[in-house]
């Protein structure tokens, strides 16, 4: 009897060890992502900058193992990131599925897509980069179909390099945008070149290297115009109008927002997000409402 008690609290013990252990290897998964899977199976995407490894299989959020079609948009033919980029149908989201459209243009300026074309669009660390980033959202929103999911990922300052500069200001976003700020902007630049932590930032180079980089910000894309927190990712998400669905952070510095384009006699009701507006940022999750 004893022997059996042993052997059965020995296998039940072994067994949850195991499944811990698994659990650890699993990585973490967007809290709100089953919700979501069947709209990205069904439906027709564009993902602004990437290719973005939190959107592979064994990621956060996996759209692209079960995404029907994604297409994308980068800035230029060649990218710090990606290397050289041929334009066509040549963007490789799903080694299973053909090809979507790779498209160069500006991620604030999709005047060679039509309105209200895509079912979702996503963007992982892409914002930051823009200089007039109410203007990108606008031209999202704008490719975005009524209903329509967007997904996007900020960076968290205080995980990032950006932990010494000041967070940015709403009003200043919409000063950007009211001044029709363009790419060339280098606004920020002497607050970066003081601030920057570069021991966060190992492809940067030294601090001479860097300056130098970040001079030719226009050629590069690599500088972080704004700085953000929980606070500004939902403001500038619910200032833009959109109805926020998820808001949830993950280590070291993802603030992921998935949010919908509302119809036209929809308004966006984000009240209940505002007390997460000084959430943490290493919390694994911030439940959705």
């Amino acid at each position: 009897m004893i022997n059996r008690i042993y052997t059965n609290l020995k296998s039940k013990v072994l067994g949850r060890l195991l499944k811990n252990a698994r659990r650890k290897d699993l990585p973490k998964r967007l809290q709100c992502y089953p919700e979501c899977k069947s709209f990205f199976q069904s439906g027709i995407g564009l993902e602004i900058g990437g290719p973005s490894g939190i959107f592979r299989r064994k990621s956060i959020i996996p759209v692209y193992p079960v995404a029907a079609r994604i297409d994308n948009c980068n800035f230029g033919s060649h990218t710090v990131w990606e290397g050289v980029i041929n334009e066509g149908e040549t963007f490789v989201f799903n080694k299973k599925r053909a090809p979507g459209r790779q498209i160069v243009a500006e991620g604030s300026n999709l005047q060679c897509i039509g309105s209200s074309f895509y079912d979702f669009v996503l963007s992982s660390h892409c914002i930051e980069h823009l200089a007039n980033p109410l203007l990108g959202l606008a031209e999202w929103i704008r490719v975005l179909k009524d209903h329509g999911l967007l997904v996007l990922v900020f960076p968290h300052k205080d995980g990032a390099f950006d932990h010494r500069r000041p967070v940015t200001s709403l009003e200043h976003l919409i000063q950007d945008f009211d001044n029709q700020t363009n790419e060339g902007d280098l606004t920020h630049l002497e607050e970066i070149l003081e601030l920057h932590d570069l021991s966060k930032d190992p492809g940067a180079g030294d601090i001479e290297a860097f300056r130098e980089r970040s001079k030719r910000n226009l050629e590069n894309r690599c500088l972080h115009h704004h700085v953000f927190d929980t606070r500004l990712a939902i403001e500038t998400v619910n200032y833009m109008g959109l109805q926020i669905l998820a808001v949830e952070l993950f280590k070291p510095f993802h603030i992921i927002i998935i949010a919908k384009k509302t119809g036209p006699d929809e308004a966006a009701d984000n009240e209940a997000f505002k007390g997460m507006n000084t959430a943490p940022y290493w919390l694994n999750q911030v439940p959705q409402v």
